[in-house]
């Protein structure tokens, strides 16, 4: 059984994440934690133009949830069923074809 300090620290930790959630604009280090990334990482990938960032005060960057959402969603991998489905196309469009 769960003591009263680690089910204190677990509801803590779950308030924590849902303030987290209500916010549009994050910082390296909410975008960090959000993403599971490094902060270095998450910095990188901003030097290198690889992540959408805001930078209005010329020091701290900011991030948009939603852009960093979109970005998380990137490269998608199709599943095995929409590779079949790809390939039969093809095979069907290429008969057609001869």
């Amino acid at each position: 059984m769960q003591s009263i300090e680690e089910r204190l620290a677990n509801i803590e930790r779950k308030l924590d994440i849902q303030a987290q959630e209500a916010k549009n604009i994050l910082t390296l280090e909410e975008v960090a934690e959000y993403t599971h990334l490094s902060k270095s990482y998450v910095y990188k990938l901003t030097s290198k133009g690889d992540i959408p960032y805001y930078k209005p005060n010329g020091k701290q960057l900011y991030f948009k949830r939603t852009e960093i959402d979109e970005w998380l969603l990137t490269n998608r991998n199709k599943t095995n069923q929409e590779i079949e489905r790809e390939i039969a196309t093809k095979s069907v469009l290429a008969q057609k074809r001869f």
